[in-house]
């Protein structure tokens, strides 16, 4: 049991919404903006720019490291970014000028890079606008290694509190049962993705981090979005035993992995799984899941320097396809644009991506990109039970272009003698305006993306912390739900749900109410969204 740090401390509770479940107890660590660590001793210019190339070095090693270790190329991509920021001399110029003057080297190179964080963070391209943060990050790096501190110093085991953390700070801690609770972030930014991977809970959006100490006991439960600091005996006792309770709840869960999902009445559910890319696949065994609702193709055009050709996407999609043996795979096509900006393909100076040129539309833009990938898709078919799902659909006759596209590259593949298939097209409803006129659209299937749908229907972003209440699904939600999966029992066409909804057993019971019979999530969740179907009876 944890103890308070002093006989008269005062608990002081504070919410915010949870981004990775878990619980974690442990002294906190408050980490300042930015992190440099202690204030150094400078010296003479020509030292100075010594200690900042040196630091350089090691940071530059530093994520050399990290990268190495990634094991995901999500990650990879992140770092690889800060790596060539590191080594672009043009980004560093200014700082060694400042140094030649007499300024020393932690405060430089903190207005060179502050220089271009203000310029990237100002930018109306989107793009620019993400990366100002891996600016901060490299930064803070840099300055650490001046100051002395590694990030391997941070203990794994502390509750760490902070404004914001970046994803190569977080991948160099070595977590052993400690959890992340930040003032800003959201449950689907990089960190929070990172974190539900590894099993680190965590807590976003908690907007006052003031008046924390470093060392004060804290208590953080990942499910509801709480920390806990200095908490009383009872309080302490009643987290111990809420551990206990959901240790013996994931054994429960775990019972039902290996079997298919089957409601209390004898409804067969579709359990799938969202990936973003094979290394997701690793520690997941086929036999437990139904098939692949969602792959998420972005993770192929993130973070590189040219787009990916043909036989690239055709070796990776061949590699899920082989995990899977005869399980379904859909395969999205490229997402680009919103919160995934991709450089040299999504559109520069959209005053609102995600209103803009994003998912199909930017494809039927770019049709030498979109026919590269629907190549390598359709030859990909031959090699498992593959299907094509669409993103961002609109209007009717986005889909009917899509399908005459594809037409046209199996007539292409044809002529070349290229073995090739057509596969299911299908695609994703998450605009309000496909939903409630679903039955306009010549889709194979439908798979009901509902972040975006909460989003688009509710008008707030589901990235605000202020305004999380409003990214829960609403009753108005629901009934677009109902409605497209009513028009699949109609029309007889397959509808599943690949969104975070898919996933939370909390919203199982509304889901299979609303007339779903098909759920695709994180592979995590699979357990317990097994074990909530197995609990629920329709209402007759």
């Amino acid at each position: 049991m944890m103890a308070t740090d002093a006989p008269n401390a005062v608990m002081d509770c504070r919410k915010g919404r949870g981004a990775s479940p878990g619980l974690a107890a442990g002294p906190l660590l408050v980490l300042e903006e930015g992190g440099a660590g202690a204030a150094r001793t400078t010296g003479p210019p020509e030292r100075e720019a010594a200690d900042l190339r040196a630091a350089m070095t090691a940071a530059g090693e530093d994520l050399a490291t990290l990268i190495a270790a990634a094991g995901d190329e999500a990650a990879e991509g992140m770092l690889a970014f800060q790596l060539a920021l590191l080594e672009d001399e043009a980004l560093t110029e200014g700082a060694f000028v400042a140094i030649a003057t007499g300024i020393a080297a932690d405060a430089a190179f903190r207005a060179a890079l502050d220089a271009q964080i203000a310029d990237y963070a100002a930018a109306e391209d989107a793009y620019f606008r993400a990366r100002a943060s891996d600016m901060e990050d490299l930064r803070d790096r840099v300055l650490r290694r001046l100051a002395g501190v590694e990030d391997g110093d941070l203990p794994g085991d502390a509750i760490i509190v902070a404004r914001d953390l970046a994803p190569s700070r977080f991948l160099a801690i070595p977590w052993s049962g400690g959890g992340l609770a930040l003032g800003r972030g959201s449950a689907t930014s990089h960190v929070a993705i990172l974190a539900r991977a590894r099993g680190v809970p965590m807590v976003v959006g908690l907007v006052d981090t003031g008046g924390l100490e470093d060392g004060a006991p804290a208590l953080l439960d990942g499910e509801e979005g709480t920390l806990t600091v200095r908490p009383d005996e009872t309080t302490t006792a009643a987290f111990d035993r809420l551990r206990r309770d959901r240790a013996e709840r994931r054994l429960v869960e775990a019972e039902f992995l290996p079997k298919p999902a089957v409601t209390a009445d004898g409804q067969r559910v579709r359990v799938m799984i969202n990936i973003a890319g094979p290394d997701d696949l690793a520690a997941v065994d086929p036999a437990h899941v139904d098939g692949i609702g969602l792959v998420r193709t972005e993770f192929l055009f993130d973070g590189r320097d040219r787009l990916p050709d043909e036989e690239e996407q055709l070796a990776v999609y061949r590699r899920i396809l082989d995990w899977a043996g005869d399980r379904p795979v859909t395969i999205r096509t490229l997402d680009a644009g919103g919160d995934k900006p991709i450089p040299g393909l999504t559109r520069v100076g959209e005053t609102n991506p995600f209103l803009g040129v994003r998912g199909v539309r930017l494809s039927l833009r770019r049709p030498e990109v979109f026919r590269v990938q629907l190549r390598a898709l359709a030859r990909a078919a031959t090699s498992g039970t593959l299907k094509v799902m669409v993103p961002m659909v609109s209007v009717p006759e986005e889909m009917a272009q899509c399908r005459a596209l594809f037409g046209s590259v199996m007539e292409e593949l044809k002529s070349e003698g290229a073995p090739a298939a057509l596969p299911p097209l299908g695609m994703m409803v998450e605009v309000p305006a496909a939903a409630l006129t679903v039955d306009a659209f010549g889709a194979d299937f439908l798979s009901i993306g509902s972040n975006d749908l909460i989003q688009y229907t509710m008008a707030a972003s589901r990235d605000e912390p202020e305004l999380a209440s409003l990214a829960e699904p609403s009753p108005a939600v629901m009934e677009l739900i109902r409605r497209v999966a009513a028009h699949g029992v109609a029309a007889g066409r397959e509808v599943s749900l690949c969104g975070d909804l898919g996933g939370d057993p909390r919203y199982v019971p509304a889901l299979l109410a609303a007339g779903l019979r098909s759920l695709s999530m994180a592979p995590p969740a699979a357990a317990a969204v097994k074990a909530a179907v197995s609990r629920w009876r329709a209402i007759l």
